[in-house]
């Protein structure tokens, strides 16, 4: 599986910096305001790079190693635009996307975190990206193995479990009819809406991605997490996921 060809002359429409500006490890809100809030809790030294469209990307130091911290924004298009041009025109080889879930068994509760082993999408983002007919990919798998190692060393619980990355958001839609038709052998633990993008992109790279996940609402609850609680409750899965990319 290959990237599709990119013209020669052509240069990045969405990050405007220098390959230098970005770290060759980032970590990946969906909302900007996020990646700033990242930079400025976390991260020392931390420089805005690019602010094209509003998409904020800084980068820093954790623990003494560089780090980019960049949005993504919502859905598969705009993770694929912002992914492949990390991996295409800035050299980038591993990222991790922070971000929320919908739960959709019984034993997720909010704010459980979820690592992503697979993601499932019924579209034709695969095929429309490089001719791939698949509906399922995958994380880089050593990747995902040290998240769960210094997830444990954290002492925290995390759920491993396939995803559906959809094209709309879950509450302003009717997803039963699709759950239903998901393959049998193939069991959904909630629902997002960019992991598919970067799994799909990264490896046609050849380059390494993860995602972790917290549950911020469930099919089996009326409980919400609220925006303001969001962005206290997401330290968990940001703090692993930077301890995670500097291993």
């Amino acid at each position: 599986m290959k990237a599709p060809k990119v013209l020669e002359h052509i240069k990045p429409a969405h990050i405007a910096c220098t390959k230098d500006d970005i770290a060759p490890i980032v970590v990946m809100p969906g909302d900007p305001l996020r990646a700033k809030y990242i930079a400025e809790n976390f991260l020392s030294e931390a420089k805005l790079v690019s602010d094209t469209r509003g998409m904020f990307a800084y980068t820093g130091y954790y623990k003494d190693t560089r780090v980019t911290v960049m949005g993504h924004g919502m859905g598969m298009p705009s993770m694929s635009i912002y992914a492949f041009e990390l991996f295409y025109f800035f050299g980038v080889e591993k990222i991790i996307r922070v971000g929320t879930c919908g739960g959709l068994i019984p034993e997720l509760n909010v704010p459980d975190l979820i690592l992503v082993d697979s993601a499932y999408n019924e579209g034709n983002f695969a095929y429309s990206y490089n001719g791939d007919p698949t509906h399922l990919v995958y994380p880089h798998q050593s990747l995902n193995k040290t998240i769960a190692k210094t997830a444990e060393e954290m002492h925290l619980h995390i759920y491993e479990g396939t995803i559906m990355s959809t094209e709309q958001f879950g509450f302003y839609s009717d997803n039963e009819h699709v759950l239903a038709r998901v393959p049998k052998n193939i069991r959904i633990i909630g629902e997002e809406m960019e992991a598919f993008a970067l799994f799909h992109i990264a490896n046609s790279f050849d380059k390494q991605s993860s995602c972790i996940l917290t549950v911020v609402d469930s099919k089996f609850s009326k409980e919400f997490m609220s925006q303001e609680d969001r962005e206290k409750s997401l330290n968990e899965s940001i703090k692993l996921a930077l301890e995670s990319i500097i291993k």
